[in-house]
Protein backbone atom coordinates (compact mmCIF):
# COMPACT_ATOMS: atom_id res chain seq x y z
CA UNK A 1 0.00 0.00 0.00
CA UNK A 2 1.33 3.56 -0.81
CA UNK A 3 1.45 6.41 1.65
CA UNK A 4 -1.39 8.30 -0.18
CA UNK A 5 -3.62 5.01 0.65
CA UNK A 6 -2.26 5.36 4.09
CA UNK A 7 -3.17 8.50 4.28
CA UNK A 8 -6.87 8.12 3.02
CA UNK A 9 -7.13 5.46 5.90
CA UNK A 10 -6.81 7.37 8.47
CA UNK A 11 -9.50 9.77 7.19
CA UNK A 12 -11.70 6.29 7.65
CA UNK A 13 -13.46 6.32 11.35
CA UNK A 14 -12.05 2.38 11.15
CA UNK A 15 -8.67 4.00 10.20
CA UNK A 16 -9.09 6.44 13.30
CA UNK A 17 -9.70 3.80 15.60
CA UNK A 18 -6.35 2.31 15.47
CA UNK A 19 -4.51 4.46 13.74
CA UNK A 20 -0.73 3.20 14.38
CA UNK A 21 -0.09 0.71 11.83
CA UNK A 22 -1.37 3.70 9.10
CA UNK A 23 1.55 6.02 10.80
CA UNK A 24 3.41 3.11 10.60
CA UNK A 25 3.17 2.50 6.75
CA UNK A 26 3.36 6.19 5.90
CA UNK A 27 6.77 6.31 8.12
CA UNK A 28 7.76 3.55 6.46
CA UNK A 29 7.30 5.10 3.16
CA UNK A 30 9.82 8.29 4.27
CA UNK A 31 10.09 11.25 7.08
CA UNK A 32 8.81 13.84 5.34
CA UNK A 33 5.90 12.62 2.29
CA UNK A 34 4.57 14.93 -0.28
CA UNK A 35 1.11 13.69 -0.40
CA UNK A 36 -0.50 16.39 -3.23
CA UNK A 37 0.26 19.83 -4.49
CA UNK A 38 1.38 21.85 -2.04
CA UNK A 39 0.77 19.40 0.78
CA UNK A 40 3.76 17.21 2.98
CA UNK A 41 3.68 15.07 5.89
CA UNK A 42 6.18 14.95 8.52
CA UNK A 43 6.35 11.19 10.20
CA UNK A 44 10.03 11.46 11.37
CA UNK A 45 10.79 12.63 15.04
CA UNK A 46 13.67 14.80 14.01
CA UNK A 47 11.99 15.96 11.18
CA UNK A 48 8.93 16.89 13.20
CA UNK A 49 11.00 18.61 16.19
CA UNK A 50 12.83 20.35 13.07
CA UNK A 51 9.09 21.82 11.72
CA UNK A 52 7.58 22.61 15.11
CA UNK A 53 11.00 25.02 16.48
CA UNK A 54 11.98 26.07 13.48
CA UNK A 55 10.51 30.04 12.58
CA UNK A 56 10.78 29.46 9.17
CA UNK A 57 7.48 27.39 9.26
CA UNK A 58 4.12 29.11 10.22
CA UNK A 59 1.67 28.59 12.48
CA UNK A 60 -1.59 28.90 9.94
CA UNK A 61 -3.06 32.39 9.93
CA UNK A 62 -5.32 34.63 8.28
CA UNK A 63 -2.87 35.69 5.39
CA UNK A 64 -2.44 31.64 4.69
CA UNK A 65 -6.39 31.06 5.08
CA UNK A 66 -7.14 33.83 2.66
CA UNK A 67 -4.70 32.05 -0.03
CA UNK A 68 -5.66 28.77 0.59
CA UNK A 69 -9.02 28.48 1.81
CA UNK A 70 -11.00 31.50 0.46
CA UNK A 71 -14.17 31.90 2.57
CA UNK A 72 -12.87 31.05 5.43
CA UNK A 73 -14.40 33.65 7.42
CA UNK A 74 -17.84 32.96 7.12
CA UNK A 75 -17.03 29.91 9.69
CA UNK A 76 -18.16 31.42 13.41
CA UNK A 77 -15.20 28.82 14.68
CA UNK A 78 -12.44 29.55 12.15
CA UNK A 79 -13.07 33.26 12.95
CA UNK A 80 -12.48 32.54 16.49
CA UNK A 81 -9.21 30.67 15.48
CA UNK A 82 -7.85 33.17 13.75
CA UNK A 83 -7.79 35.26 17.08
CA UNK A 84 -6.06 33.50 19.08
CA UNK A 85 -2.44 32.68 19.73
CA UNK A 86 -2.74 29.56 18.40
CA UNK A 87 -3.27 30.62 14.92
CA UNK A 88 -1.09 33.69 15.00
CA UNK A 89 2.88 34.28 14.15
CA UNK A 90 5.00 37.17 15.33
CA UNK A 91 4.24 39.57 16.63
CA UNK A 92 0.87 38.94 17.48
CA UNK A 93 1.38 35.30 18.92
CA UNK A 94 3.71 36.69 21.31
CA UNK A 95 1.96 39.45 22.66
CA UNK A 96 -0.97 36.60 23.07
CA UNK A 97 1.15 34.19 24.65
CA UNK A 98 2.74 36.56 27.26
CA UNK A 99 -1.01 37.64 28.54
CA UNK A 100 -1.64 33.80 29.43
CA UNK A 101 1.37 32.65 30.47
CA UNK A 102 0.90 34.58 34.15
CA UNK A 103 -1.93 32.00 34.86
CA UNK A 104 0.41 28.57 33.59
CA UNK A 105 4.29 29.75 35.86
CA UNK A 106 5.69 26.85 37.41
CA UNK A 107 5.06 28.84 40.92
CA UNK A 108 1.33 29.27 40.09
CA UNK A 109 1.38 25.58 38.79
CA UNK A 110 3.21 24.30 41.74
CA UNK A 111 0.51 25.87 44.62
CA UNK A 112 -2.74 24.00 42.60
CA UNK A 113 -0.88 20.75 43.96
CA UNK A 114 -3.14 20.43 47.15
CA UNK A 115 -6.56 21.69 45.30
CA UNK A 116 -5.53 18.90 42.64
CA UNK A 117 -5.02 16.61 45.40
CA UNK A 118 -8.27 17.20 47.07
CA UNK A 119 -9.99 17.52 44.12
CA UNK A 120 -8.65 13.96 42.72
CA UNK A 121 -9.60 12.20 46.42
CA UNK A 122 -13.16 13.33 46.12
CA UNK A 123 -13.61 11.85 42.57
CA UNK A 124 -12.36 8.96 43.39
CA UNK A 125 -15.45 8.86 46.25
CA UNK A 126 -17.72 9.24 43.51
CA UNK A 127 -16.63 5.85 42.26
CA UNK A 128 -15.63 3.80 44.80
CA UNK A 129 -18.60 0.91 44.71
CA UNK A 130 -19.39 -2.34 43.24
CA UNK A 131 -20.98 -0.57 40.65
CA UNK A 132 -19.17 0.10 36.66
CA UNK A 133 -18.55 3.53 36.01
CA UNK A 134 -17.51 5.75 33.12
CA UNK A 135 -13.91 6.78 33.79
CA UNK A 136 -14.32 9.92 31.46
CA UNK A 137 -17.59 11.64 33.15
CA UNK A 138 -16.66 10.34 36.65
CA UNK A 139 -13.11 11.45 36.21
CA UNK A 140 -11.20 12.26 33.15
CA UNK A 141 -13.52 15.35 32.19
CA UNK A 142 -14.30 16.84 36.17
CA UNK A 143 -10.47 16.82 37.37
CA UNK A 144 -9.32 19.32 34.31
CA UNK A 145 -12.37 21.36 33.52
CA UNK A 146 -12.50 22.19 37.74
CA UNK A 147 -8.66 22.95 37.52
CA UNK A 148 -8.70 25.24 34.25
CA UNK A 149 -12.35 26.82 35.10
CA UNK A 150 -10.85 27.81 38.34
CA UNK A 151 -7.54 28.93 37.26
CA UNK A 152 -9.80 31.37 34.51
CA UNK A 153 -13.18 32.14 36.94
CA UNK A 154 -15.71 30.71 35.51
CA UNK A 155 -18.15 29.36 38.05
CA UNK A 156 -18.53 26.08 39.20
CA UNK A 157 -22.24 25.81 38.23
CA UNK A 158 -21.36 26.02 34.27
CA UNK A 159 -18.27 23.67 33.82
CA UNK A 160 -20.63 21.05 32.98
CA UNK A 161 -22.51 23.51 29.97
CA UNK A 162 -18.82 23.52 28.59
CA UNK A 163 -17.91 19.93 27.65
CA UNK A 164 -20.49 19.43 24.92
CA UNK A 165 -19.65 23.19 23.21
CA UNK A 166 -16.13 22.12 23.77
CA UNK A 167 -15.99 18.43 21.96
CA UNK A 168 -17.83 20.63 19.00
CA UNK A 169 -15.81 23.46 18.76
CA UNK A 170 -12.85 20.99 18.80
CA UNK A 171 -13.88 19.48 15.55
CA UNK A 172 -12.71 22.65 13.49
CA UNK A 173 -9.19 21.93 14.56
CA UNK A 174 -9.73 18.04 13.37
CA UNK A 175 -7.14 16.80 10.75
CA UNK A 176 -9.79 16.66 8.26
CA UNK A 177 -11.99 19.10 9.34
CA UNK A 178 -14.60 20.84 6.90
CA UNK A 179 -17.20 18.87 6.22
CA UNK A 180 -20.63 20.43 6.58
CA UNK A 181 -21.99 19.23 9.85
CA UNK A 182 -19.03 19.26 11.76
CA UNK A 183 -18.78 22.58 10.77
CA UNK A 184 -21.72 23.56 11.61
CA UNK A 185 -21.62 22.34 15.28
CA UNK A 186 -18.28 23.80 15.60
CA UNK A 187 -19.58 26.87 14.08
CA UNK A 188 -22.27 26.80 16.68
CA UNK A 189 -20.60 26.00 20.08
CA UNK A 190 -18.01 29.09 19.10
CA UNK A 191 -20.83 31.69 19.07
CA UNK A 192 -22.54 29.93 21.92
CA UNK A 193 -19.28 30.06 23.72
CA UNK A 194 -18.23 34.01 22.69
CA UNK A 195 -21.71 34.76 23.74
CA UNK A 196 -21.07 32.60 27.20
CA UNK A 197 -17.54 35.15 27.79
CA UNK A 198 -18.65 38.08 26.52
CA UNK A 199 -21.34 38.04 29.34
CA UNK A 200 -18.62 36.96 32.33
CA UNK A 201 -16.28 39.46 31.14
CA UNK A 202 -19.10 42.15 31.73
CA UNK A 203 -19.53 40.48 34.99
CA UNK A 204 -15.82 40.43 36.10
CA UNK A 205 -15.27 44.00 35.48
CA UNK A 206 -18.29 45.06 37.86
CA UNK A 207 -16.82 42.02 40.38
CA UNK A 208 -12.58 41.57 39.33
CA UNK A 209 -11.27 38.79 41.28
CA UNK A 210 -7.70 36.84 41.44
CA UNK A 211 -8.14 34.98 38.20
CA UNK A 212 -6.89 35.31 34.22
CA UNK A 213 -10.86 37.06 33.63
CA UNK A 214 -9.51 39.90 35.73
CA UNK A 215 -6.08 39.73 34.62
CA UNK A 216 -7.32 39.71 30.99
CA UNK A 217 -9.29 42.97 31.51
CA UNK A 218 -7.03 44.72 32.84
CA UNK A 219 -4.34 43.77 30.05
CA UNK A 220 -7.56 45.02 28.05
CA UNK A 221 -7.44 48.33 29.47
CA UNK A 222 -3.55 48.99 28.70
CA UNK A 223 -4.54 48.26 25.44
CA UNK A 224 -2.59 44.78 24.95
CA UNK A 225 -5.37 42.85 24.15
CA UNK A 226 -9.07 43.84 22.05
CA UNK A 227 -12.31 42.52 23.11
CA UNK A 228 -12.82 40.25 20.27
CA UNK A 229 -9.14 38.44 21.08
CA UNK A 230 -9.68 38.39 24.79
CA UNK A 231 -13.30 36.17 24.33
CA UNK A 232 -11.43 34.03 21.51
CA UNK A 233 -8.43 33.82 23.85
CA UNK A 234 -10.54 32.79 27.31
CA UNK A 235 -12.08 29.99 25.09
CA UNK A 236 -8.96 28.55 23.93
CA UNK A 237 -7.46 28.33 27.37
CA UNK A 238 -10.75 26.84 28.44
CA UNK A 239 -10.59 24.19 25.58
CA UNK A 240 -7.26 23.63 25.26
CA UNK A 241 -6.97 23.42 29.44
CA UNK A 242 -9.27 20.20 29.90
CA UNK A 243 -9.96 18.75 26.28
CA UNK A 244 -5.82 17.53 26.10
CA UNK A 245 -6.08 16.58 29.81
CA UNK A 246 -9.09 14.49 29.61
CA UNK A 247 -7.47 12.72 26.99
CA UNK A 248 -4.01 11.94 28.61
CA UNK A 249 -5.97 11.05 31.94
CA UNK A 250 -8.48 8.65 29.72
CA UNK A 251 -5.17 7.39 27.39
CA UNK A 252 -3.08 6.89 29.96
CA UNK A 253 -5.35 4.60 32.32
CA UNK A 254 -6.22 2.13 28.93
CA UNK A 255 -3.04 1.58 28.66
CA UNK A 256 -2.01 1.03 32.05
CA UNK A 257 -4.82 -1.53 32.85
CA UNK A 258 -4.01 -3.69 29.74
CA UNK A 259 -0.55 -3.92 31.61
CA UNK A 260 -1.33 -5.61 34.99
CA UNK A 261 2.12 -5.80 36.28
CA UNK A 262 2.94 -2.18 35.60
CA UNK A 263 -0.31 -1.43 37.31
CA UNK A 264 1.35 -3.44 40.24
CA UNK A 265 4.43 -1.41 40.22
CA UNK A 266 3.11 1.99 40.01
CA UNK A 267 0.73 1.37 42.71
CA UNK A 268 3.56 -0.31 45.02
CA UNK A 269 5.74 3.28 43.55
CA UNK A 270 3.93 6.72 42.94
CA UNK A 271 7.14 8.50 43.20
CA UNK A 272 7.32 6.46 39.42
CA UNK A 273 4.57 8.63 38.17
CA UNK A 274 6.44 11.08 36.47
CA UNK A 275 7.87 8.68 33.99
CA UNK A 276 4.69 7.15 33.46
CA UNK A 277 3.03 9.94 32.57
CA UNK A 278 5.88 11.10 30.14
CA UNK A 279 5.49 7.68 28.23
CA UNK A 280 1.59 7.45 28.24
CA UNK A 281 1.85 10.70 26.49
CA UNK A 282 4.32 9.13 24.07
CA UNK A 283 2.40 5.90 23.48
CA UNK A 284 -0.57 7.18 23.11
CA UNK A 285 -0.52 11.50 22.79
CA UNK A 286 -3.86 13.24 23.27
CA UNK A 287 -3.18 15.20 20.26
CA UNK A 288 -1.82 13.64 17.10
CA UNK A 289 -0.84 15.84 14.49
CA UNK A 290 -0.61 19.65 14.23
CA UNK A 291 0.01 21.52 10.64
CA UNK A 292 2.63 24.45 9.97
CA UNK A 293 3.09 26.45 6.22
CA UNK A 294 6.63 26.94 4.97
CA UNK A 295 7.07 30.76 4.99
CA UNK A 296 9.65 30.21 2.48
CA UNK A 297 11.26 28.14 -0.09
CA UNK A 298 12.45 25.53 2.37
CA UNK A 299 14.12 22.11 2.71
CA UNK A 300 13.56 19.61 4.59
CA UNK A 301 15.19 15.93 5.02
CA UNK A 302 16.22 16.78 1.54
CA UNK A 303 12.60 16.96 0.06
CA UNK A 304 12.40 20.87 -1.09
CA UNK A 305 9.15 22.28 0.42
CA UNK A 306 7.98 25.47 -1.58
CA UNK A 307 6.57 28.89 0.13
CA UNK A 308 3.41 28.49 1.57
CA UNK A 309 3.60 24.68 1.46
CA UNK A 310 1.42 23.40 3.83
CA UNK A 311 3.20 20.53 6.25
CA UNK A 312 1.13 18.14 8.32
CA UNK A 313 3.30 17.10 11.61
CA UNK A 314 1.82 13.56 13.07
CA UNK A 315 2.69 13.96 16.24
CA UNK A 316 2.07 10.42 17.16
CA UNK A 317 3.65 8.89 14.01
CA UNK A 318 7.27 10.82 15.41
CA UNK A 319 6.68 9.75 18.78
CA UNK A 320 6.82 5.78 17.73
CA UNK A 321 9.71 6.53 15.30
CA UNK A 322 12.42 3.17 15.54
CA UNK A 323 14.77 6.17 14.91
CA UNK A 324 14.36 7.92 18.11
CA UNK A 325 13.10 5.86 20.72
CA UNK A 326 13.94 1.92 20.67
CA UNK A 327 10.94 -0.79 20.52
CA UNK A 328 8.51 2.15 20.17
CA UNK A 329 5.96 0.23 19.94
CA UNK A 330 6.15 -1.15 23.75
CA UNK A 331 5.16 0.60 26.52
CA UNK A 332 7.82 1.17 28.62
CA UNK A 333 7.98 3.91 31.33
CA UNK A 334 11.71 2.64 32.29
CA UNK A 335 12.66 3.50 28.58
CA UNK A 336 16.16 6.42 28.19
CA UNK A 337 14.32 9.33 28.97
CA UNK A 338 13.70 11.27 25.47
CA UNK A 339 11.44 14.23 25.61
CA UNK A 340 8.24 13.70 23.25
CA UNK A 341 6.58 15.89 21.02
CA UNK A 342 3.33 15.63 22.44
CA UNK A 343 2.71 19.39 23.80
CA UNK A 344 4.36 20.36 20.59
CA UNK A 345 7.78 22.19 20.57
CA UNK A 346 9.02 25.94 19.80
CA UNK A 347 7.38 29.09 19.91
CA UNK A 348 3.97 27.03 20.11
CA UNK A 349 4.54 24.87 23.02
CA UNK A 350 1.58 23.89 25.34
CA UNK A 351 1.31 26.43 28.11
CA UNK A 352 -0.73 24.34 30.32
CA UNK A 353 1.89 21.61 29.47
CA UNK A 354 3.12 21.58 33.54
CA UNK A 355 -0.32 21.71 34.53
CA UNK A 356 -1.56 18.93 32.50
CA UNK A 357 1.33 16.78 34.08
CA UNK A 358 0.81 17.51 37.48
CA UNK A 359 -2.85 16.69 37.02
CA UNK A 360 -1.88 13.32 35.71
CA UNK A 361 1.41 12.71 38.04
CA UNK A 362 -1.06 12.70 41.05
CA UNK A 363 -4.04 11.41 39.58
CA UNK A 364 -2.49 7.83 38.79
CA UNK A 365 -0.76 6.76 41.87
CA UNK A 366 -4.10 8.41 44.20
CA UNK A 367 -6.26 6.03 41.75
CA UNK A 368 -4.84 3.02 41.95
CA UNK A 369 -3.63 3.18 45.86
CA UNK A 370 -7.30 4.00 46.52
CA UNK A 371 -8.93 1.74 44.28
CA UNK A 372 -6.85 -1.60 44.81
CA UNK A 373 -9.22 -3.47 42.23
CA UNK A 374 -9.53 -0.74 39.71
CA UNK A 375 -9.50 -2.68 36.07
CA UNK A 376 -11.91 -2.50 33.22
CA UNK A 377 -15.46 -3.55 33.22
CA UNK A 378 -16.50 -3.44 29.58
CA UNK A 379 -15.42 -2.56 25.96
CA UNK A 380 -14.52 1.08 25.73
CA UNK A 381 -15.27 3.28 23.27
CA UNK A 382 -13.15 5.39 21.10
CA UNK A 383 -14.05 8.83 19.80
CA UNK A 384 -14.21 9.11 15.95
CA UNK A 385 -11.40 11.45 15.95
CA UNK A 386 -8.02 11.77 14.81
CA UNK A 387 -6.61 15.43 15.55
CA UNK A 388 -7.70 14.95 19.26
CA UNK A 389 -7.60 11.46 20.36
CA UNK A 390 -9.54 10.14 23.14
CA UNK A 391 -12.35 8.04 24.99
CA UNK A 392 -16.06 8.54 24.19
CA UNK A 393 -16.51 5.84 27.03
CA UNK A 394 -13.54 4.33 29.57
CA UNK A 395 -16.10 1.66 31.80
CA UNK A 396 -14.18 1.04 34.81
CA UNK A 397 -15.07 -1.11 38.60
CA UNK A 398 -13.41 -0.03 41.34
Amino acid sequence: MDALAAMQALATAEGRTDPYPWYERLRAAGPVLALGEGFYVVTGYQQADRVLRDPSFLATDAAVLDRTLPGWRASAAWRWLGRTMLWRNPPDHGRLRRLAGSAFTARRTAQLRPDVVRLVDGLIDGMAGPDPVDFMDAFAFPLPVAVICALLGVPESDRDWFRPRAHDLTLALEVFAGDPDSMGRADTAAVELEDYFVGLLAHRRAHPGDDMLSDLLAAGAAGQIGGAEMVAHLALLLVAGFETTTNLLGNGLAALLARPDLTAELRAHPELAGAYVEEMLRYDPPVQATSRHAGQDLALDGVPLPAGAEVMVLLAAAARDPGRYARPDRFDPHRDPVPSLSFGAGAHYCLGAPLARLEAQVAFPLLLRRLPGLRLAGPALRRDRLGFRGFAALPIIA
